[in-house]
């Protein structure tokens, strides 16, 4: 039932309030509800955050969100890991509703003295519930005050107000007619999972000789070759290695290059197309190494402070075992065969789905056991294939029993589907998803999504990961737009969201399609083996590997871009380029991060950047003095901001704010 103070639309309540919200460790989200009372006495409220143990914590003033509106929120964050709780506690306030009358009353001499007797008795209430080394003498003071007949009332309400026996009352306010809102569920994780800079690569190609002369047989790189290139992942500052499918590979149907039907003898096979007499799912392929090669591999990484994220794909190929040994597991047709799988336009002969109406209990248990031995192996992230295609409650089951025991390993969902589906797979467990963001590269677009992503609805649910291509996904954006673009991209992504990834090849700017039309590359690294002279990249210049280090060590200084909620797009007069801001609060200070692009990879563009300055804690005649993080230039910006952004050279401004500054000596435009 509805409390005698009503407390209603608590925010965020995910499934309503049937999931945890979710958030990470020292994560600042808001908590909001409409508190309201019938006539015209003063409401209050605070939120009352519980942790897993059940201890309450010192509770957080609500502030009214608006005048007039009645929504009330406020700011937290909690410390630890584990299943909190948070409750929005509303009560009638008797002194706020006192002042407001004394107010309007003593000044016009209506029932002074009643009015002053009033207050007296509600201040001698709360003078009994403040601690005395809390300002419980300010408070009697001001009590005493009140009941002084032999001063002027004027004199007596004034005392009454003093600032800091005000600030007394607001940290012990008297309560009448306590209201609580349901408990809802709140899930903080590790950092991770809402922080980190993704690079995939394949350990294949990695070190990896292709045929020359009369060699004809490929040599495929190894987890050693592979661990190579690790020193040089690291150095472009990021945090997580994701490995697609290192198992065993089929032979039947296995495909050829850019995806031939008729695979050579010699042809490597899609790593997707799991599973041959040589194991399955908790095996790694003989030609990249041994178990004990891939926990060395897995050692230089935590050497070199990145993680390794493993592709789980729950799909076989027709020579994996569990089709002989598990035949329920997979949907046959009428002629005895079993359907390949398909995404339409796209046919995948070489891969046999599940079909887990059948036994689900024990793929479930099979999942869990392969999840746990690459556990054991040092894996604590998976980034799993095609989860859309799978059933919801079959995650929910898995990562529930996963997590419960270890919460600190993180599912990425590789989701490319519609937004009920994504959702629903983040509220089930997953704590990132892949995104549309490679198909929303204008200005309307990007505004409108990321918008979407950081706002209440999303954020408390879905965690985006922006990769700005995949093995899949080579957009018509990156094709046509050469090096600017993918420079602009990297941009977006690594400001944008606190999570994003690179597939290798992109800092090398490879963008050339097998088609005119087609997303999939040419000679498609998930068909052959495909080296890439790093070295000679980096001494002829053709790498933004300078460009992608900066914004990731950017990432690492700044908290705002470590959050996904104080997003704020901000006014340009120029459809080509965009601008948005985020903010963090740190123990030093406001952190603020403000970003101009301009999205033609083309042609210089050029507009004036009109700020929201009270988002920036500024007010409207203010300034703001500045520094680019990618040239070091330092600049005064105020309301309106000439840009001037040329592909190749200036494509963007990353901007930290130094100070609120007037424009002293510095330049005022960009």
């Amino acid at each position: 039932m509805i409390g005698r103070i009503p407390v209603l639309d608590v925010r965020p309540a995910v499934d309503c309030g049937a999931r945890p919200a979710k958030a990470v460790v020292d994560e600042v989200f808001e908590v909001s509800a409409t508190v309201f009372r019938e006539g015209h006495e003063a409401v209050a409220a605070h939120l009352v955050l519980r942790d897993p143990a059940g201890r309450e914590q010192p509770p957080v003033p609500m502030r009214e969100l608006a005048p007039g509106t009645d929504r009330w929120g406020a700011r937290i964050s909690a410390p630890a890991e584990g299943r909190w709780t948070y409750t929005v506690e509303a009560w009638s306030d008797p002194l706020a509703s006192w002042r407001h009358t004394a107010g309007i009353k003593i000044p016009a001499g209506m029932d002074t003295e009643l009015v002053l007797m009033e207050g007296a008795e509600l201040y001698e209430r709360a003078a009994g519930q403040v601690p005395k080394k809390d300002g419980r003498e300010l408070v009697l003071a001001a009590l005493d005050a009140l009941r002084a007949e032999d001063r002027a009332a004027g004199e007596r309400l004034a005392a009454a107000l003093e600032p800091a026996v005000l600030a007394v009352l607001a940290r012990y306010p008297v309560r009448e007619l306590v209201s609580a809102s349901k408990a809802l569920p709140l899930l903080v994780e590790r950092k991770r999972a809402l922080f980190g800079s993704w690079y995939e690569m394949f350990p294949r190609s990695e070190g990896a000789v292709l045929p020359t002369g009369n060699r004809r047989k490929p040599r495929s790189g190894t987890f050693r070759t592979a661990a190579e290139r690790l020193p040089a992942v690291a150095a472009m500052g990021f945090d997580v290695v994701y490995l697609p499918p290192i198992h065993p590979i089929g032979t039947t149907f296995r495909k050829g290059p850019n995806n031939a039907l008729k695979a050579s003898r010699w042809d490597v096979g899609v790593p997707w197309a799991i599973g041959s007499p040589e194991g399955g799912h908790d095996a790694v392929h003989p030609d990249l190494g041994t178990i004990e090669d891939f926990d060395r591999f897995v050692a230089r990484a935590a050497e070199l402070r990145l993680e390794i994220a493993l592709d789980f794909a729950l799909q076989c190929s027709p020579d994996h075992p569990w089709v002989e040994k598990h035949p329920e597991w997979f949907r046959q047709r009428p002629d005895g065969t079993i359907a390949y799988a398909e995404n339409p336009p796209k046919k995948y002969q070489d891969i046999y789905p599940i079909d887990f109406d059948r036994d689900m209990d024990g793929l479930v248990e099979e999942t869990v056991r392969i999840l746990r031995y690459w556990m054991d192996h040092g894996v604590r992230i998976f980034r799993v294939d095609n989860p859309h295609t799978k059933p919801v409650v079959f995650w929910e089951r898995v990562i529930a029993e996963v997590n419960t025991s270890d919460p600190d390993v993180i599912f990425l969902a590789e989701a490319f589907t519609r937004p009920a589906m994504m959702r629903a797979l983040a509220s089930v467990g997953f704590q990132q998803s892949y995104t549309y963001f490679t198909w929303r590269n204008s200005k309307a677009e990007l505004t409108e999504y990321l918008t979407e992503l950081a706002g209440e609805e999303s954020a408390p649910v879905m965690r985006p990961n922006l990769f700005v291509n995949t093995p899949d996904i080579l957009h018509a954006y990156l094709q046509q737009g050469g090096r600017p673009a993918f420079e602009v991209r990297a941009v977006l992504a690594a400001t944008l969201s606190p999570t994003w990834g690179v597939y290798a090849g992109y800092e090398l700017c490879e963008n050339t399609p097998v088609k005119e039309g087609s997303e999939e590359y040419l000679d498609s690294e998930k068909y052959q083996l495909r080296p890439r002279d790093w070295a000679a990249a980096d001494r002829e210049g053709r790498t933004i590997a300078p460009l992608i280090t900066s914004l990731n060590r950017l990432r690492r200084r700044n908290p705002a871009l470590q959050q996904l909620r104080d997003l704020h797009f901000h006014s340009t007069d120029n459809d080509q380029v965009i601008a948005y801001s985020k903010t963090a609060q740190t123990p030093s200070g406001r952190n603020t991060v403000l970003v101009v692009v301009n999205l033609d990879p083309h042609h210089t563009q050029e507009a004036t950047v009109s700020l929201d300055m009270p988002v920036l804690g500024l007010d409207w005649h203010g300034s703001l003095a500045v520094r680019d993080e990618l040239t070091g230039d330092t600049y005064y910006w105020g309301r309106a901001n000439y840009v001037r952004l040329e592909p190749g050279r200036t494509p963007a401004h990353v901007l930290t704010a130094l100070r609120p500054s007037p424009p002293i000596g510095g330049s005022p435009t960009s």
